[in-house]
């Protein structure tokens, strides 16, 4: 029985051994290296411990919204829409607006997603065009479609409508 009990302890000892060798690496990883004094410390497989970290979980989306500007060249009239979901959408409500006035010959003039657009007319007395720009700014769209406008009317042009067409994050 004493060499049982010697047996035993023996193999006690062993494991001490093992368990004081892992206590040199942090809660969740274990040692590795070649036992020559190259070693380090590797997360346990699927313990979730160590210095790895989860990517981060998205919280919601960004939906992309359109606006369109449509015009009448008969009567001049206007029609604009902006955070609509689609470009159909945006279209069809330009257009909508635009004949709301009696208009019937209007057509959109131009669409755009996720930026800010600018609508400019010449001046009475002007053989101008209406004007559009699209830009990231109301301020950087109207500064193109007045230098626009004035290059090709050859006169002064008046900022007739601005807006944006800002993109909607959606909550998960």
């Amino acid at each position: 029985m004493v060499f049982i009990i010697m047996t035993g302890s023996a193999v006690l000892s062993t494991l001490a051994g093992d368990a004081q060798a892992e206590g040199r690496c942090p809660p969740g990883q274990y040692p590795i290296g070649d036992g020559q004094g190259v070693g380090g410390c590797a997360p346990i497989p699927g313990s979730g411990g160590g210095e790895a970290q989860s990517a981060p979980v998205p919280t919601g989306r960004w939906i992309k919204t359109w606006g369109a500007i449509a015009t009448a060249v008969s009567t001049g009239d206007m029609g604009a829409s902006v955070g609509r979901r689609s470009r159909q959408e945006a279209v069809s409500e330009a257009l909508s607006r635009c004949s709301n006035y009696g208009a019937k010959d209007c057509k959109v003039g131009t669409t755009y997603k996720n930026q800010c657009v600018a609508y400019a007319d010449p001046e009475r007395g002007s053989r101008g065009r209406v004007s559009y720009s699209v830009a990231s700014s109301k301020e950087e769209a109207t500064s193109r479609v007045l230098s626009h406008c004035a290059d090709i009317g050859g006169g002064q042009c008046k900022v007739l409508y601005t807006d944006c067409s800002e993109p909607i994050f959606e909550s998960f």
